[in-house]
């Protein structure tokens, strides 16, 4: 057993649906991956080798809350669905890739839009405007098993009862069996890791008092209050 020096951090983990829970490992999140939000962001959405950044494990929070964060005036939502895994490896071939999966949850991938936005200007990473705090609203994990593979279905998002943002999965440009693929060309994935797949258009500002509702077809919804 390793003599750790200080006490040993609490594993962050997502709550499963029915009991239990998922440990993570790592947060791999892909950009731009619904044509109409590429553009909405001022992008070509022709289907270009995906990109991904990261955010840090314990930023996926379950409580129902989301405390605005500091240092940002201009706060943004992003409805996701969240590809967890059971397995991982290198160089998964794409018909291989859903056995690596272990199931489905709603997320949001909170952005500090004013900071991502200085980020990109100066050609910095994003973390900053990305991986805060409690920065991934996520719902309780359903299993494959009992919700099949999603690639297709209502993906929604409303604030205090208005509809935001609305797609479908299979408008999803780079696909999950694809994310997981490409993803295991350049890192060693493993169990406990995670995917954020993307977010439809109507990203925009959320307030404090705010309510979101995220619907992903085939699971549990996500509700989320803004503190």
């Amino acid at each position: 057993m390793t003599d750790f020096v200080i006490t040993t951090p609490p594993t962050p983990a997502i709550p499963v649906a029915g009991g239990g829970a998922f440990p993570v490992r790592r947060v791999y999140c892909i950009g731009r991956n619904y044509a109409a939000h590429a553009v909405e962001m001022g992008h070509d959405p022709d289907r270009e080798p995906p990109f991904f950044f990261q955010k840090n494990p314990n930023n996926l929070d379950a409580s129902g809350e989301f405390p605005y964060p500091a240092q940002s005036e201009d706060v943004h939502h992003e409805a996701e669905l969240l590809v967890a895994l059971k397995s991982g490896g290198t160089n998964i071939k794409l018909e291989d890739a859903l056995d690596h999966v272990w199931g489905y949850a709603p997320s949001l991938d909170m952005t500090r839009r004013d900071l991502q936005g200085q980020a990109k200007k100066m050609g910095r990473p994003w973390e900053i405007g990305k991986a805060f705090e409690l920065s991934g609203p996520v719902g309780p994990l359903q299993s494959a098993a009992d919700v099949g593979h999603l690639d297709a279905g209502l993906i929604e998002l409303k604030v205090n009862g208005d509809v935001k943002q609305t797609g479908d999965m299979n408008q999803m440009i780079w696909k999950v069996p694809e994310m997981i693929s490409y993803l295991s060309d350049y890192f060693e994935l493993a169990a406990g890791d995670v995917i954020m797949a993307g977010t439809p258009s109507g990203v925009g500002p959320i307030q404090r008092g705010d309510e979101m509702v995220l619907t992903i077809q085939g699971l549990d919804e996500l509700t989320v209050k803004v503190t």
